[in-house]
Protein backbone atom coordinates (compact mmCIF):
# COMPACT_ATOMS: atom_id res chain seq x y z
CA UNK A 1 0.00 0.00 0.00
CA UNK A 2 -0.59 0.82 -0.42
CA UNK A 3 0.89 3.85 -1.03
CA UNK A 4 1.35 3.22 -1.57
CA UNK A 5 2.02 7.79 -1.60
CA UNK A 6 -1.48 6.79 -0.21
CA UNK A 7 -4.27 8.95 -0.85
CA UNK A 8 -7.31 6.96 0.45
CA UNK A 9 -9.59 9.51 1.06
CA UNK A 10 -11.52 12.64 0.03
CA UNK A 11 -11.41 16.27 1.50
CA UNK A 12 -14.22 18.66 1.91
CA UNK A 13 -12.89 22.18 1.08
CA UNK A 14 -15.07 24.04 2.51
CA UNK A 15 -14.16 22.59 6.00
CA UNK A 16 -10.97 22.62 4.79
CA UNK A 17 -10.69 26.22 3.84
CA UNK A 18 -12.17 27.53 7.03
CA UNK A 19 -9.91 25.88 9.64
CA UNK A 20 -6.82 25.99 7.79
CA UNK A 21 -4.05 28.44 6.11
CA UNK A 22 -4.13 28.50 2.50
CA UNK A 23 -1.31 27.72 0.23
CA UNK A 24 -1.60 28.71 -3.28
CA UNK A 25 -3.46 25.72 -4.35
CA UNK A 26 -5.68 25.16 -1.24
CA UNK A 27 -5.67 24.35 1.79
CA UNK A 28 -2.65 22.47 3.46
CA UNK A 29 -2.18 20.19 5.91
CA UNK A 30 -0.56 16.32 6.06
CA UNK A 31 -0.72 13.00 4.44
CA UNK A 32 1.53 9.82 4.92
CA UNK A 33 3.70 8.66 1.99
CA UNK A 34 4.55 5.13 1.81
CA UNK A 35 8.19 4.74 0.32
CA UNK A 36 8.64 0.35 1.19
CA UNK A 37 7.69 -0.19 4.65
CA UNK A 38 8.44 3.41 5.86
CA UNK A 39 6.37 6.04 6.31
CA UNK A 40 6.77 10.26 6.04
CA UNK A 41 4.77 12.90 6.88
CA UNK A 42 4.39 15.38 3.82
CA UNK A 43 2.33 18.69 3.27
CA UNK A 44 -0.55 17.97 1.16
CA UNK A 45 -3.20 20.69 0.07
CA UNK A 46 -6.67 20.28 -1.58
CA UNK A 47 -7.79 21.84 -4.87
CA UNK A 48 -11.38 22.51 -5.95
CA UNK A 49 -12.52 21.70 -9.25
CA UNK A 50 -15.50 23.27 -10.05
CA UNK A 51 -14.32 26.93 -10.94
CA UNK A 52 -12.71 26.65 -14.56
CA UNK A 53 -9.06 27.61 -15.34
CA UNK A 54 -8.75 30.81 -17.81
CA UNK A 55 -5.39 29.16 -19.10
CA UNK A 56 -6.63 25.67 -20.30
CA UNK A 57 -10.04 26.53 -21.80
CA UNK A 58 -8.98 24.95 -24.89
CA UNK A 59 -8.51 21.59 -23.16
CA UNK A 60 -12.13 21.43 -22.81
CA UNK A 61 -13.03 22.56 -26.26
CA UNK A 62 -10.78 20.38 -27.99
CA UNK A 63 -11.46 16.67 -25.95
CA UNK A 64 -15.03 16.95 -25.14
CA UNK A 65 -16.48 14.64 -27.66
CA UNK A 66 -13.50 12.32 -27.02
CA UNK A 67 -13.45 12.39 -23.25
CA UNK A 68 -17.48 11.58 -23.73
CA UNK A 69 -16.58 8.34 -26.49
CA UNK A 70 -13.84 7.02 -23.96
CA UNK A 71 -16.06 7.22 -20.78
CA UNK A 72 -19.58 5.48 -23.00
CA UNK A 73 -17.19 3.08 -24.59
CA UNK A 74 -15.85 1.68 -21.26
CA UNK A 75 -19.06 1.40 -19.67
CA UNK A 76 -20.91 0.16 -22.52
CA UNK A 77 -18.18 -2.94 -21.86
CA UNK A 78 -15.10 -3.76 -21.57
CA UNK A 79 -12.48 -6.82 -20.68
CA UNK A 80 -11.59 -5.71 -16.87
CA UNK A 81 -14.09 -7.88 -15.27
CA UNK A 82 -12.77 -10.79 -17.09
CA UNK A 83 -9.05 -9.97 -16.26
CA UNK A 84 -9.78 -9.49 -12.35
CA UNK A 85 -11.31 -13.18 -12.65
CA UNK A 86 -8.25 -14.38 -14.03
CA UNK A 87 -5.61 -12.84 -11.84
CA UNK A 88 -7.12 -13.22 -8.40
CA UNK A 89 -9.67 -16.65 -8.98
CA UNK A 90 -6.55 -18.72 -11.17
CA UNK A 91 -3.51 -17.25 -9.93
CA UNK A 92 -4.51 -15.34 -6.35
CA UNK A 93 -2.26 -13.58 -3.91
CA UNK A 94 0.96 -12.91 -5.20
CA UNK A 95 3.96 -11.93 -2.76
CA UNK A 96 7.09 -11.30 -3.93
CA UNK A 97 8.98 -14.27 -4.35
CA UNK A 98 6.65 -16.68 -4.86
CA UNK A 99 5.64 -19.03 -8.03
CA UNK A 100 1.81 -16.83 -7.76
CA UNK A 101 4.11 -14.10 -8.34
CA UNK A 102 5.49 -15.31 -11.23
CA UNK A 103 2.56 -16.82 -12.81
CA UNK A 104 0.97 -13.35 -12.55
CA UNK A 105 4.03 -11.78 -14.51
CA UNK A 106 3.84 -14.32 -17.07
CA UNK A 107 -0.13 -13.91 -17.23
CA UNK A 108 0.01 -10.10 -17.98
CA UNK A 109 2.87 -10.46 -19.91
CA UNK A 110 0.78 -13.10 -22.09
CA UNK A 111 -2.61 -10.63 -22.04
CA UNK A 112 -0.99 -7.68 -23.06
CA UNK A 113 0.30 -9.39 -26.15
CA UNK A 114 -3.05 -11.10 -26.78
CA UNK A 115 -4.39 -7.71 -26.40
CA UNK A 116 -2.38 -6.28 -29.59
CA UNK A 117 0.43 -4.02 -27.14
CA UNK A 118 3.14 -2.68 -28.55
CA UNK A 119 6.69 -3.44 -26.32
CA UNK A 120 5.49 -5.98 -24.31
CA UNK A 121 8.50 -7.08 -21.72
CA UNK A 122 9.50 -7.83 -18.33
CA UNK A 123 11.99 -6.23 -17.09
CA UNK A 124 14.36 -7.98 -14.66
CA UNK A 125 13.77 -7.01 -10.98
CA UNK A 126 15.90 -8.99 -8.00
CA UNK A 127 12.77 -8.84 -5.41
CA UNK A 128 13.41 -10.16 -1.34
CA UNK A 129 11.79 -13.20 -0.58
CA UNK A 130 10.41 -13.57 2.76
CA UNK A 131 8.24 -16.85 3.54
CA UNK A 132 5.27 -16.98 5.95
CA UNK A 133 5.43 -21.07 6.81
CA UNK A 134 3.19 -22.43 9.73
CA UNK A 135 2.08 -19.95 12.55
CA UNK A 136 0.03 -19.80 15.47
CA UNK A 137 -0.60 -17.89 18.41
CA UNK A 138 -2.88 -19.00 21.33
CA UNK A 139 -3.76 -17.87 24.64
CA UNK A 140 -2.83 -20.27 27.23
CA UNK A 141 -4.08 -18.62 30.55
CA UNK A 142 -6.54 -17.45 31.57
CA UNK A 143 -7.93 -19.51 29.38
CA UNK A 144 -7.54 -21.36 26.33
CA UNK A 145 -8.14 -19.63 23.25
CA UNK A 146 -6.71 -19.28 19.42
CA UNK A 147 -5.93 -16.38 18.66
CA UNK A 148 -6.86 -14.45 15.05
CA UNK A 149 -3.04 -13.95 14.01
CA UNK A 150 -0.73 -12.86 10.73
CA UNK A 151 2.83 -13.13 10.80
CA UNK A 152 4.16 -9.65 9.77
CA UNK A 153 6.30 -9.64 6.92
CA UNK A 154 9.92 -9.81 7.11
CA UNK A 155 9.60 -11.15 10.71
CA UNK A 156 12.34 -13.63 11.74
CA UNK A 157 10.75 -17.02 13.13
CA UNK A 158 10.45 -19.08 16.37
CA UNK A 159 12.02 -21.78 17.30
CA UNK A 160 10.07 -25.00 16.56
CA UNK A 161 8.85 -25.25 20.40
CA UNK A 162 7.48 -21.67 20.13
CA UNK A 163 7.88 -18.74 22.58
CA UNK A 164 5.36 -18.71 25.40
CA UNK A 165 5.73 -15.54 27.88
CA UNK A 166 3.36 -13.23 29.70
CA UNK A 167 2.01 -10.90 27.98
CA UNK A 168 2.20 -6.69 28.81
CA UNK A 169 0.35 -4.29 26.62
CA UNK A 170 1.14 -0.58 25.57
CA UNK A 171 -0.71 1.88 23.71
CA UNK A 172 2.26 4.53 22.95
CA UNK A 173 5.95 4.49 23.22
CA UNK A 174 5.67 6.25 26.63
CA UNK A 175 3.74 3.59 28.15
CA UNK A 176 6.10 1.18 26.87
CA UNK A 177 8.97 2.98 28.49
CA UNK A 178 6.98 3.54 31.44
CA UNK A 179 6.88 -0.36 31.61
CA UNK A 180 10.62 -0.01 32.41
CA UNK A 181 11.94 -3.42 33.53
CA UNK A 182 9.11 -5.11 33.46
CA UNK A 183 9.18 -5.79 29.90
CA UNK A 184 11.93 -8.06 29.99
CA UNK A 185 11.08 -11.89 28.66
CA UNK A 186 7.51 -10.69 28.20
CA UNK A 187 5.57 -10.52 24.84
CA UNK A 188 4.45 -6.84 24.50
CA UNK A 189 1.00 -6.69 22.75
CA UNK A 190 0.73 -2.86 20.94
CA UNK A 191 -2.31 -1.88 21.48
CA UNK A 192 -2.86 1.50 19.11
CA UNK A 193 -6.08 1.88 17.45
CA UNK A 194 -6.30 3.06 14.29
CA UNK A 195 -8.93 6.31 14.24
CA UNK A 196 -12.34 5.38 12.01
CA UNK A 197 -12.90 7.04 8.88
CA UNK A 198 -13.40 10.29 8.52
CA UNK A 199 -15.04 12.22 4.92
CA UNK A 200 -12.18 14.93 5.98
CA UNK A 201 -9.23 13.28 7.71
CA UNK A 202 -9.14 10.15 5.84
CA UNK A 203 -8.41 6.65 6.84
CA UNK A 204 -5.95 7.14 9.98
CA UNK A 205 -3.51 4.21 9.14
CA UNK A 206 0.00 6.38 9.07
CA UNK A 207 -0.94 6.17 13.21
CA UNK A 208 -1.94 2.73 12.52
CA UNK A 209 1.13 0.86 11.01
CA UNK A 210 3.67 2.78 13.54
CA UNK A 211 3.94 -0.30 16.04
CA UNK A 212 3.33 -2.15 13.33
CA UNK A 213 6.02 -1.03 11.16
CA UNK A 214 8.81 -0.47 14.82
CA UNK A 215 7.17 -2.12 17.44
CA UNK A 216 9.37 -5.03 17.01
CA UNK A 217 12.51 -2.63 17.29
CA UNK A 218 11.27 -0.94 19.99
CA UNK A 219 10.28 -3.82 21.87
CA UNK A 220 13.88 -5.82 21.49
CA UNK A 221 15.65 -2.46 22.94
CA UNK A 222 13.36 -2.95 26.57
CA UNK A 223 14.57 -7.33 26.50
CA UNK A 224 10.60 -7.82 24.74
CA UNK A 225 11.27 -11.09 23.48
CA UNK A 226 8.22 -10.89 20.86
CA UNK A 227 5.52 -8.52 20.04
CA UNK A 228 2.10 -8.48 18.61
CA UNK A 229 0.44 -5.81 17.22
CA UNK A 230 -3.15 -4.40 16.89
CA UNK A 231 -4.05 -4.93 13.18
CA UNK A 232 -4.04 -1.92 11.20
CA UNK A 233 -7.79 -1.31 10.54
CA UNK A 234 -10.74 0.35 12.19
CA UNK A 235 -13.10 -2.69 11.50
CA UNK A 236 -13.03 -6.01 11.96
CA UNK A 237 -14.90 -9.54 11.86
CA UNK A 238 -12.14 -11.24 13.47
CA UNK A 239 -9.88 -10.83 10.44
CA UNK A 240 -5.99 -10.26 10.96
CA UNK A 241 -3.73 -7.32 8.94
CA UNK A 242 -0.71 -8.01 8.21
CA UNK A 243 1.85 -6.19 6.76
CA UNK A 244 5.28 -4.79 6.33
CA UNK A 245 8.06 -4.50 9.37
CA UNK A 246 11.49 -3.43 9.98
CA UNK A 247 14.01 -3.84 12.43
CA UNK A 248 16.10 -1.03 11.54
CA UNK A 249 19.12 -0.96 13.50
CA UNK A 250 17.34 -3.38 16.41
CA UNK A 251 20.94 -5.64 17.98
CA UNK A 252 18.19 -8.44 18.84
CA UNK A 253 15.42 -9.39 16.07
CA UNK A 254 12.25 -11.11 17.57
CA UNK A 255 9.13 -12.44 15.77
CA UNK A 256 6.51 -9.86 15.32
CA UNK A 257 2.33 -10.52 14.11
CA UNK A 258 -0.38 -8.77 14.39
CA UNK A 259 -3.96 -9.63 15.83
CA UNK A 260 -6.94 -9.26 15.38
CA UNK A 261 -8.69 -6.10 16.77
CA UNK A 262 -11.31 -8.29 19.33
CA UNK A 263 -8.21 -10.20 20.65
CA UNK A 264 -6.65 -7.55 20.79
CA UNK A 265 -8.93 -5.66 23.16
CA UNK A 266 -10.10 -9.13 25.04
CA UNK A 267 -6.02 -9.48 25.71
CA UNK A 268 -5.43 -5.50 26.86
CA UNK A 269 -9.14 -5.79 29.01
CA UNK A 270 -7.74 -9.17 30.90
CA UNK A 271 -4.44 -7.10 31.64
CA UNK A 272 -6.38 -4.15 32.91
CA UNK A 273 -8.23 -6.64 35.25
CA UNK A 274 -4.86 -7.33 36.91
CA UNK A 275 -5.25 -10.72 35.03
CA UNK A 276 -1.81 -12.59 34.17
CA UNK A 277 -2.16 -13.15 30.55
CA UNK A 278 -0.18 -16.25 28.61
CA UNK A 279 0.19 -16.24 24.99
CA UNK A 280 2.18 -19.31 22.97
CA UNK A 281 3.46 -18.01 19.53
CA UNK A 282 5.07 -20.14 16.74
CA UNK A 283 6.40 -18.96 13.53
CA UNK A 284 8.27 -20.68 10.67
CA UNK A 285 9.07 -17.31 8.53
CA UNK A 286 12.18 -16.64 7.07
CA UNK A 287 13.76 -14.53 4.98
CA UNK A 288 15.76 -16.60 1.94
CA UNK A 289 18.03 -14.72 -0.84
CA UNK A 290 16.84 -12.29 -3.29
CA UNK A 291 15.26 -14.05 -6.23
CA UNK A 292 14.45 -12.76 -9.78
CA UNK A 293 11.46 -11.55 -10.58
CA UNK A 294 10.38 -8.74 -12.98
CA UNK A 295 7.91 -5.32 -13.66
CA UNK A 296 6.01 -5.94 -16.78
CA UNK A 297 5.61 -3.20 -19.54
CA UNK A 298 3.13 -2.19 -22.64
CA UNK A 299 2.85 0.46 -24.95
CA UNK A 300 0.13 2.02 -26.66
CA UNK A 301 3.13 4.17 -29.09
CA UNK A 302 2.40 7.56 -30.02
CA UNK A 303 1.61 8.26 -33.41
CA UNK A 304 4.01 11.61 -33.10
CA UNK A 305 6.03 11.16 -30.29
CA UNK A 306 6.18 7.79 -29.55
CA UNK A 307 9.76 8.78 -27.27
CA UNK A 308 7.48 10.55 -24.62
CA UNK A 309 5.66 8.89 -22.28
CA UNK A 310 2.57 8.97 -20.20
CA UNK A 311 2.87 5.87 -17.48
CA UNK A 312 -0.20 4.34 -15.85
CA UNK A 313 0.12 1.31 -13.81
CA UNK A 314 -0.37 -0.49 -10.49
CA UNK A 315 1.88 -3.40 -8.40
CA UNK A 316 1.19 -6.84 -9.22
CA UNK A 317 2.55 -8.26 -6.45
CA UNK A 318 0.32 -8.32 -3.24
CA UNK A 319 0.38 -9.80 0.55
CA UNK A 320 -0.01 -13.90 0.68
CA UNK A 321 -3.40 -14.24 2.14
CA UNK A 322 -6.59 -13.01 0.09
CA UNK A 323 -6.58 -12.76 -3.38
CA UNK A 324 -5.18 -9.28 -3.37
CA UNK A 325 -8.10 -7.86 -6.01
CA UNK A 326 -8.06 -4.14 -4.51
CA UNK A 327 -4.38 -4.41 -3.04
CA UNK A 328 -3.64 -4.02 -6.27
CA UNK A 329 -4.69 -6.47 -8.74
CA UNK A 330 -7.88 -3.82 -9.36
CA UNK A 331 -4.71 -1.04 -9.81
CA UNK A 332 -2.88 -3.24 -12.59
CA UNK A 333 -6.38 -4.07 -14.53
CA UNK A 334 -7.61 -0.68 -14.66
CA UNK A 335 -4.09 0.13 -16.48
CA UNK A 336 -4.11 -2.88 -18.50
CA UNK A 337 -7.64 -2.46 -19.99
CA UNK A 338 -7.48 1.20 -20.39
CA UNK A 339 -4.61 0.97 -23.58
CA UNK A 340 -6.76 -2.05 -24.47
CA UNK A 341 -10.56 0.84 -24.56
CA UNK A 342 -8.30 3.10 -26.47
CA UNK A 343 -6.40 0.81 -28.79
CA UNK A 344 -9.84 -1.17 -29.32
CA UNK A 345 -11.50 2.64 -30.42
CA UNK A 346 -8.12 3.35 -32.78
CA UNK A 347 -7.45 6.15 -30.68
CA UNK A 348 -3.57 6.70 -30.67
CA UNK A 349 -2.64 9.76 -28.98
CA UNK A 350 0.49 11.74 -29.55
CA UNK A 351 2.72 10.25 -26.79
CA UNK A 352 2.79 6.82 -26.21
CA UNK A 353 1.07 5.84 -22.98
CA UNK A 354 2.92 2.83 -21.47
CA UNK A 355 1.30 0.58 -18.86
CA UNK A 356 3.72 -0.48 -16.03
CA UNK A 357 2.97 -3.16 -13.27
CA UNK A 358 5.28 -2.82 -10.71
CA UNK A 359 7.15 -5.83 -8.45
CA UNK A 360 7.99 -5.71 -4.84
CA UNK A 361 5.85 -2.78 -3.54
CA UNK A 362 4.41 -4.40 -1.02
CA UNK A 363 7.69 -4.93 1.16
CA UNK A 364 10.46 -3.43 -0.62
CA UNK A 365 9.63 -1.12 -3.51
CA UNK A 366 12.56 -2.77 -5.65
CA UNK A 367 10.12 -2.44 -8.58
CA UNK A 368 9.86 1.11 -8.36
CA UNK A 369 13.27 2.20 -7.90
CA UNK A 370 14.31 -0.59 -10.95
CA UNK A 371 12.23 1.40 -13.02
CA UNK A 372 13.03 4.43 -12.40
CA UNK A 373 17.34 3.91 -12.56
CA UNK A 374 16.69 1.55 -15.43
CA UNK A 375 15.07 3.99 -17.44
CA UNK A 376 16.50 7.10 -15.92
CA UNK A 377 17.97 8.50 -19.50
CA UNK A 378 13.79 8.58 -20.52
CA UNK A 379 12.86 10.34 -17.41
CA UNK A 380 12.84 14.00 -18.56
CA UNK A 381 10.55 12.45 -21.49
CA UNK A 382 8.07 10.88 -18.85
CA UNK A 383 4.72 13.76 -19.16
CA UNK A 384 3.10 12.32 -16.08
CA UNK A 385 3.37 8.81 -13.98
CA UNK A 386 0.08 7.77 -12.17
CA UNK A 387 -0.47 4.91 -10.38
CA UNK A 388 -3.24 3.57 -8.75
CA UNK A 389 -3.07 1.62 -5.74
CA UNK A 390 -6.17 2.72 -3.40
CA UNK A 391 -8.86 -0.11 -4.77
CA UNK A 392 -11.66 -0.28 -7.31
CA UNK A 393 -14.37 1.60 -5.12
CA UNK A 394 -15.66 5.12 -6.72
CA UNK A 395 -13.50 7.26 -8.38
CA UNK A 396 -12.79 10.87 -6.85
CA UNK A 397 -10.27 12.01 -9.39
CA UNK A 398 -6.44 12.55 -8.84
CA UNK A 399 -4.02 13.74 -6.79
CA UNK A 400 -0.42 15.86 -8.61
CA UNK A 401 3.00 15.89 -7.15
CA UNK A 402 5.81 17.73 -8.98
CA UNK A 403 9.08 18.50 -7.32
CA UNK A 404 8.48 21.91 -10.13
CA UNK A 405 6.42 23.96 -7.91
CA UNK A 406 5.91 26.13 -11.24
CA UNK A 407 5.21 23.00 -13.11
CA UNK A 408 2.86 21.32 -10.10
CA UNK A 409 0.89 24.98 -10.48
CA UNK A 410 -0.01 24.69 -14.29
CA UNK A 411 -0.71 20.92 -14.04
CA UNK A 412 -3.40 21.86 -11.62
CA UNK A 413 -4.89 24.06 -13.79
CA UNK A 414 -4.58 21.47 -16.70
CA UNK A 415 -5.87 18.66 -14.26
CA UNK A 416 -9.13 20.86 -13.10
CA UNK A 417 -10.30 21.10 -17.02
CA UNK A 418 -9.82 17.42 -17.61
CA UNK A 419 -11.59 16.23 -14.58
CA UNK A 420 -14.28 18.51 -15.42
CA UNK A 421 -14.98 15.91 -18.51
CA UNK A 422 -15.35 13.31 -16.24
CA UNK A 423 -17.89 13.96 -14.38
CA UNK A 424 -20.62 11.74 -15.74
CA UNK A 425 -18.20 9.27 -13.59
CA UNK A 426 -18.90 10.69 -10.35
CA UNK A 427 -17.82 14.22 -8.56
CA UNK A 428 -14.25 14.25 -9.53
CA UNK A 429 -11.59 16.45 -7.76
CA UNK A 430 -7.73 17.29 -8.54
CA UNK A 431 -5.55 17.20 -5.00
CA UNK A 432 -2.49 18.55 -4.82
CA UNK A 433 0.18 16.27 -3.12
CA UNK A 434 0.41 12.69 -3.03
CA UNK A 435 1.18 10.27 -5.90
CA UNK A 436 1.70 6.50 -5.17
CA UNK A 437 4.85 4.73 -3.64
CA UNK A 438 5.99 3.02 -6.86
CA UNK A 439 5.95 6.03 -9.05
CA UNK A 440 7.77 8.26 -6.41
CA UNK A 441 11.36 7.40 -7.39
CA UNK A 442 10.99 9.63 -10.50
CA UNK A 443 9.97 12.39 -8.52
CA UNK A 444 13.55 13.25 -8.20
CA UNK A 445 13.98 13.99 -11.93
CA UNK A 446 10.67 15.93 -12.26
CA UNK A 447 8.56 13.88 -13.45
CA UNK A 448 4.59 14.98 -12.73
CA UNK A 449 3.46 12.06 -10.47
CA UNK A 450 -0.20 11.22 -9.89
CA UNK A 451 -2.29 9.32 -7.65
CA UNK A 452 -5.60 7.83 -8.84
CA UNK A 453 -8.35 8.41 -6.21
CA UNK A 454 -11.14 6.80 -5.03
CA UNK A 455 -13.87 6.64 -2.21
CA UNK A 456 -11.60 4.74 0.76
CA UNK A 457 -14.25 4.69 3.49
CA UNK A 458 -14.12 0.69 3.54
CA UNK A 459 -10.73 -0.06 1.58
CA UNK A 460 -9.06 -0.83 5.07
CA UNK A 461 -11.82 -3.16 5.93
CA UNK A 462 -9.99 -5.89 3.58
CA UNK A 463 -6.54 -4.16 2.77
CA UNK A 464 -3.60 -6.83 4.05
CA UNK A 465 -5.94 -9.56 4.99
CA UNK A 466 -7.90 -12.90 3.68
CA UNK A 467 -10.85 -10.65 3.43
CA UNK A 468 -9.42 -8.66 0.02
CA UNK A 469 -11.11 -10.94 -2.69
CA UNK A 470 -12.91 -10.57 -5.97
CA UNK A 471 -16.20 -10.53 -4.64
CA UNK A 472 -15.75 -7.46 -2.99
CA UNK A 473 -15.11 -5.44 -6.12
CA UNK A 474 -18.26 -4.04 -7.90
CA UNK A 475 -17.59 -4.20 -11.42
CA UNK A 476 -19.57 -1.36 -12.64
CA UNK A 477 -17.28 0.65 -10.48
CA UNK A 478 -14.43 -1.19 -11.78
CA UNK A 479 -14.87 0.07 -15.32
CA UNK A 480 -15.86 3.87 -13.56
CA UNK A 481 -11.54 3.72 -12.81
CA UNK A 482 -10.83 2.14 -15.72
CA UNK A 483 -12.87 4.83 -18.40
CA UNK A 484 -11.27 7.47 -15.79
CA UNK A 485 -7.85 6.06 -16.40
CA UNK A 486 -8.59 6.09 -20.09
CA UNK A 487 -9.37 9.29 -20.48
CA UNK A 488 -6.83 11.02 -18.24
CA UNK A 489 -4.23 8.75 -19.86
CA UNK A 490 -5.16 9.91 -23.36
CA UNK A 491 -5.45 13.63 -23.19
CA UNK A 492 -2.43 14.01 -20.94
CA UNK A 493 -0.78 11.64 -23.67
CA UNK A 494 -2.50 13.79 -26.35
CA UNK A 495 -2.19 17.69 -25.54
CA UNK A 496 -0.19 19.61 -27.75
CA UNK A 497 2.25 20.77 -25.11
CA UNK A 498 3.50 18.59 -22.04
CA UNK A 499 1.68 18.45 -18.60
CA UNK A 500 2.51 21.55 -16.49
CA UNK A 501 3.97 23.33 -19.65
CA UNK A 502 2.00 26.35 -21.64
CA UNK A 503 4.60 25.46 -24.72
CA UNK A 504 6.29 22.30 -26.58
CA UNK A 505 9.76 21.88 -24.74
CA UNK A 506 9.65 18.17 -25.37
CA UNK A 507 9.13 17.67 -29.16
CA UNK A 508 6.82 19.08 -31.85
CA UNK A 509 4.09 18.42 -34.40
Amino acid sequence: MKKRAYRKHSFSMAHRFSTTMRSKHGAVYGWMLCVGSGWLLMPCSVVATNDASPHANSITAEYRDTAKKIIDTTMAGNDAWNKMEALCLEIGHRLSGSPQLDQAITWAVHTMKVDGQQNVIAEPVMVPRWVRGLESATMIAPRHERLGMLGLGGSVGTSQKGITAQVVVADSEEALKALGESVKGKIVLFNQAMPPYDPDRGSGYGTGVYFRTHGARLASEQGAVAVLVRSATARSLRSPHTGAMRYGDAKVKIPAAAITLEDTDMIARLVKRGVRVMVSLKMAAKTYPDVASANVIGELVGRSHPDEFVVIGGHLDSWDVGQGAHDDGAGCVMAMEAINVLRKMNLRPRRTIRVVLWTNEENGLRGGRAYAKQHEAELPRHVAAIESDSGAFAPQGFSVDCVDEQREAVAVEQLKEIVGLMQSLGPLEVNVGGSGADVSPMKPSGVVLMGHRVEGSTYFDYHHSMADTLDKVDPTLLSKNVAAMATMAYILADMPHPLGTRSMPMGTD
